[in-house]
């Protein structure tokens, strides 16, 4: 079976056709607490663009509030079917969700630093609908969440899909260069890209195509 497909970091509703146009199956939208350049702050923006997402393709918020309250309120303003947690939060942020806006789907980020990463997943796994491994450092002198187009060791990313029960979304560092190689590794249920299908910030239609083709392949 091929990986889902999700194409994040989408800026506006150009973006957003391109990416359902070429086979994307969700696409998400950064906002505001998070690191790089295509973070939108406004969760208005993000609603209007989520407004003309053809049913079928999944929206994603990336976030990180843990305040009680906050990420339920943003995900019902917002209208995504998915919130991608990109942060460490307490348990009682899951729960909140669940019962705040239950039609949402949750997706805890795991930053595969170590070994650890695998003890980390296996912690959240009961709680969530599925995990996604990515390549930031949330705890460094200059914290990051995702989008750095750095890869990880995708070895132990094969043992956290080997110990989990839920879904397992693979990120950080994929292209039409590499992916072939990172899902023949790592086997993951999806596939998620940011700055692989990006030329100046904006969603290239070369790189994208070249990547689903390399994905297809």
């Amino acid at each position: 079976m091929s990986p889902r497909l999700k194409i994040c970091c989408i800026q506006d509703a150009e973006e957003a056709a391109l990416a359902v146009a070429a086979g994307a199956h969700a696409l998400g939208f950064v906002g505001r607490g998070l690191s790089g350049p295509e973070v939108i702050a406004d969760d208005a923006v993000i609603a209007a663009i989520v407004a003309t997402v053809p049913p079928g393709v999944d929206a994603w918020l990336l976030a990180r509030d843990a305040q009680p309250g906050v990420l339920v309120d943003r995900v019902r303003r917002t209208r995504v079917t998915t919130v991608q947690i990109c942060d460490a939060v307490p348990r009682s942020v899951y729960a909140e969700l669940r019962a705040g806006a239950p039609w949402c789907r949750i997706v805890q980020v795991v930053h595969v630093a170590g070994p650890e990463a695998i003890d980390d997943a296996l912690e959240v796994e009961d709680a969530v609908d599925a995990i996604l491994l990515d390549s930031g450092t949330p705890t460094g002198p200059t914290p990051v969440f995702g989008g750095s187009g750095q890869t990880h060791d995708w070895a132990i990313s094969e043992r956290v899909v080997a110990s989990v029960s839920k879904p397992v979304w693979l990120a950080g560092g994929l292209r039409a260069g590499n992916v072939a190689q990172a899902y023949a590794t790592v086997r993951p249920f999806g596939l998620d890209l940011c700055s692989g299908v990006r030329v100046g910030g904006r969603l290239d239609v070369g790189r994208l195509r070249a990547y689903v083709g390399a994905v297809r392949g």
